[in-house]
């Protein structure tokens, strides 16, 4: 790990203390929601669509603007300034409209910042190590996630599952995202800033289109992946305890941490194309558990999750930063392709499982991933 830029060490701190504010609250606002505030999975497959897709136009301005005038830690700063300040407004919500604005907020602070982000992370990666860089950043971002994760099944284990404590837990995140604020204004570098202004005409290079031409299959993958949202209704569909819930994610956040850096060195061995065919298969793998439905099953489905989960951004990261020429609005691209298709994906798995019942919807995401994973390993192995 010694061939890590301290920018990018910093920017891993950063994510770190910003994911654990988030993993505070991603296993149980889903429950928050259905449970509490009695809304049904059409409305939570509707918050997490628009949430997802009002951060599409952010990223691609994001990502053209860091590479046109060379505007890159602003972004990343209030990016990550807007996600922390909406988190704890969570906790005076009473419906699930106020929730989807504020969730859109996040989203859209998440996507001020992705772009821009990776191209900070590009910039300060050593010659021929762009996946290990990445598969660092990754690491000290999941274990943020973890920690947050595990900090919550202790609070909801000292304190309860009440409609209070969830609250509460949503005004604590404040205090782990004002940390990695602080930390991105005050220790993280800006990029080195163009020697002048271009124009506003811009064209993607032919780099540039082929590589956003090689991402589609993964956008579709997305679109078809159930979101980590519904794998917290279906746990508790099957009757894991809401207690318990948080340590689903611990599982699939330790096995990111675990495995992300060295992931992320596989990629420079072994090439992207590889780590693809691993991380789709991962995804399927979790799809077909979730499909069984039962606690054993549900348990090793997270796990091949944060497998897929993990081995899929790592790779498809180092790809754009090793292949396209305006990394900044290629990675702007990528992010909102995912959030374009996640979106859309989102909405229509809700809108099944609350008309035509959980097991459908299952069905219809692991026939579409399923597919997909096919049609990759043909095209890998006609060489496309």
């Amino acid at each position: 790990m010694k061939s890590i830029d301290k920018n990018v060490v910093m920017l891993g701190w950063v994510s770190y203390f910003t994911d654990m504010a988030t993993a505070m609250i991603q296993p149980i606002l889903p429950l928050f929601i259905v449970l509490i505030l009695h809304e049904g999975m059409d409305k939570l497959g509707f918050i997490v669509a628009v949430a997802t897709f009002v951060s599409y136009a952010m990223r691609l301005i994001s990502g053209y603007l860091s590479d046109r005038y060379g505007i890159v830690k602003p972004f990343v700063v209030a990016g990550y300034g807007l996600s922390t300040l909406t988190k704890p407004l969570i906790g005076f919500t009473t419906n699930y409209q106020q929730i989807t604005v504020l969730q859109s907020l996040e989203r859209l602070g998440k996507g001020l910042r992705s772009a821009p982000k990776d191209l900070m992370i590009a910039a300060y990666s050593k010659k021929n190590a762009s996946g290990k860089t990445f598969g660092f950043h990754k690491m000290l971002d999941i274990a943020g996630e973890l920690s947050g994760t595990l900090i919550l099944f202790a609070l909801l284990a000292l304190f309860g599952q009440s409609e209070s404590v969830m609250r509460n837990i949503f005004y604590a995140t404040l205090i782990p995202g004002m940390i990695g604020l602080v930390l991105m204004i005050f220790f993280v570098r800006d990029t080195p800033k163009p020697s002048q202004h271009v124009s506003l005409k811009f064209t993607f290079s032919e780099k540039d289109k082929q590589t956003i031409k090689a991402l589609f299959v993964y956008f579709f993958f997305v679109f078809f992946m159930f979101s980590n949202a519904f794998f917290t209704v279906q746990a508790k569909e099957i009757g894991i305890a809401t207690a318990l819930i948080p340590l689903l994610f611990v599982v699939s956040t330790g096995i990111q941490t675990a495995t992300s850096y060295i992931i992320g060195s596989w990629i420079d061995k072994v090439g992207v194309k590889r780590i693809m065919m691993f991380a789709y298969l991962s995804g399927v793998i979790s799809q077909i558990l979730l499909y069984l439905q039962n606690p054993l099953s549900t348990w090793f489905a997270f796990a091949f999750m944060g497998l897929f989960t993990v081995a899929s951004l790592n790779a498809n990261r180092a790809y754009i930063a090793d292949t396209a020429q305006n990394k900044g609005s290629v990675y702007g691209v990528f992010y909102a392709g995912v959030a374009l298709f996640g979106a859309v994906g989102a909405y229509i798995g809700g809108v099944i499982w609350e008309y035509f019942g959980m097991h459908t919807a299952l069905g219809y995401s692991l026939t579409g991933t399923l597919v997909m994973l096919v049609l990759f390993g043909l095209a890998v192995r006609n060489g496309k």
